[in-house]
């Protein structure tokens, strides 16, 4: 199986939201093909002012497609933009998977696809994402959830634990310690294990 991973970026997205579940399907480039994607196409900006070139959204029905979406800064303005939140749930409806990071389960539970589901987010920011989805089952305390074919993640570094838990889901925990040896990190398996929710209450 081949999937390609559309990354969707904004202007301020945090930079190791994207790069840290990025250096983990890059490992495997057989199984996951990188898809830098936004609304509109070209440059885009982290809020660490690294710039991306970015290709525009391709509908292709003969790959499976896994939409990974961060956070960041730039969150707390896009919540508010009904065309950027349209766009993205018309791509998590043609997405087999849906993975976001830190604050990019804002954005989710602004479409309504979290609506009755767990998930959760970034502790420090715990407070304002949960207003953006009143539907949502929100778990304070949780480095990542699943919930059926949405993975959502704490913040920023938690993207890079929960991106190798999905690799392990899906092609088996010996996989996922593979690539967490070759990049010298210690993976936190533990989905459930989460000092920060306690740090930020």
């Amino acid at each position: 199986m081949i999937y390609r991973v559309d990354i969707f970026l904004f202007n301020k997205f945090e930079t190791l939201d994207v790069f840290g579940p990025v250096e983990i399907f890059g490992r495997l480039p057989d199984v996951f093909k990188l898809n830098f994607i936004s609304l509109n196409g070209g440059i885009v900006e982290s809020s660490q002012n690294v710039i991306i070139d970015t290709n525009l959204y391709k509908s292709e029905n003969d790959i499976e497609k896994i939409l990974l979406v961060p956070g960041g800064s730039g969150t707390r303005e896009k919540v508010n933009d009904n065309n950027f939140v349209n766009f993205i749930k018309n791509i998590s409806n043609q997405s087999k998977y849906i993975i976001s990071v830190c604050t990019g389960s804002a954005l989710l539970a602004k479409t309504g696809i979290l609506d009755k589901k767990r998930a959760t987010t970034n502790k420090r920011a715990f407070n304002w994402v949960i207003e953006q989805g009143k539907d949502v089952l929100w778990v304070r305390e949780a480095r990542w959830l699943k919930d059926g074919n949405i993975y959502t993640s704490s913040g920023v570094s938690a993207g890079i634990d929960m991106t190798l838990g999905f690799i392990a889901d899906l092609m088996g925990k010996e996989k996922a310690i593979d690539i967490s040896q070759s990049i010298e990190y210690i993976w936190n398996e533990n989905s459930t294990y989460d000092p920060f929710s306690k740090m930020y209450e």
